[in-house]
């Protein structure tokens, strides 16, 4: 293991299948920049890694994702510390009872699990242009079949956690498309992965669940894929010879998956990522389209 090992950036990289994948990359020689919102935690995840793989090359960077602040100081530190990002994994995800916003007064779903990788995104991109064959992976699902373009907030219909989710899930395949054909030519690739259902804390911070949920979670954890596994879809993604070059797909257990109707119209693309850009304060020309430059 050098320093000059390639680099790779995880978010939600403290638990479940954020950390797996971590491990693994970790074993596999990569540099590897842990992100967490909580510096004890994320310290004491560190330390495991680098016990687990013997590699030293495990960093710790924070950020509070939903904060778009926040996200913009991790982008800062990370170019502070690296000329160099071969790996992206937007892994992070939460989900919440109860409509709540973010320190940008951004329904939180849609700030944590779509704004945020999408900002993160776009603030790495020189760095991943000048990174010769660069990936991006972002981690979506397949629990909705479209984003309301006109409501993405939930501030007209009844707030439902699963549904809010769900849906700021899905913007992150309408991201890896729409990105993809801007990045056509660059180097820099970008694909999507659904990992399937497997054990995990997801919501745990969101607030309390209904007795219910917490009861019907607890039985089925066992019965669940271990985070483990379902890292290998990742993996997969992100470091797959074959998959060298190829962008804009959408993978599950190491075969590709037809994307909801919505996600293959262009124009729905291009406005949620118009809708996208605005609420993260970025210049649309940011990413052109590929054939407008």
């Amino acid at each position: 293991m050098t320093n000059d090992a390639q680099i790779a950036l995880i978010t939600g990289a403290t638990s479940g299948l954020g950390k797996a994948t971590a491990l693994a990359l970790t074993t596999s020689g990569y540099t590897v920049i842990l992100v967490a919102r909580n510096r004890e935690r994320g310290e004491a995840v560190r330390q495991e890694l680098v016990a687990a793989s013997g590699n030293p090359h495990v960093k710790l960077l924070l950020a509070d994702l939903a904060s778009q602040g926040s996200i913009r100081q991790l982008a800062a530190d990370f170019h502070a510390q690296h000329r160099r990002l071969d790996l992206l994994i937007n892994n992070a995800g939460n989900s919440f009872t109860t409509r709540q916003v973010s320190p940008d007064g951004i329904e939180l779903s849609l700030a944590v699990n779509h704004l945020a990788p999408f900002l993160l995104t776009h603030l790495l991109l020189p760095t991943l242009r000048a990174s010769a064959r660069a990936r991006i992976v972002n981690v979506g699902t397949r629990l909705n079949t479209a984003m309301h373009l006109d409501d993405l907030q939930w501030e007209k219909r009844r707030y439902q956690g699963l549904s809010a989710y769900a849906q700021s899930k899905l913007g992150n395949l309408h991201f890896t498309l729409e990105l993809a054909e801007r990045l056509a030519g660059s180097g820099v690739t970008v694909n999507c992965v659904h990992p399937g259902v497997f054990r995990s804390n997801l919501g745990s911070s969101g607030g309390p669940q209904p007795a219910w949920i917490t009861l019907m979670t607890t039985l089925a954890q066992p019965f669940l894929t271990p985070p483990e596994k379902a890292a290998e879809r990742v993996l997969h993604v992100a470091t797959a010879p074959e998959l060298a070059g190829v962008s804009g797909r959408y993978y599950g257990d190491r075969v590709e998956l037809a994307p909801p109707p919505q996600v293959l119209d262009a124009a729905a693309r291009r406005r949620i990522w118009d809708l996208s850009a605005a609420l993260v304060k970025l210049s649309l020309s940011g990413v052109p389209l590929a054939s407008a430059e």
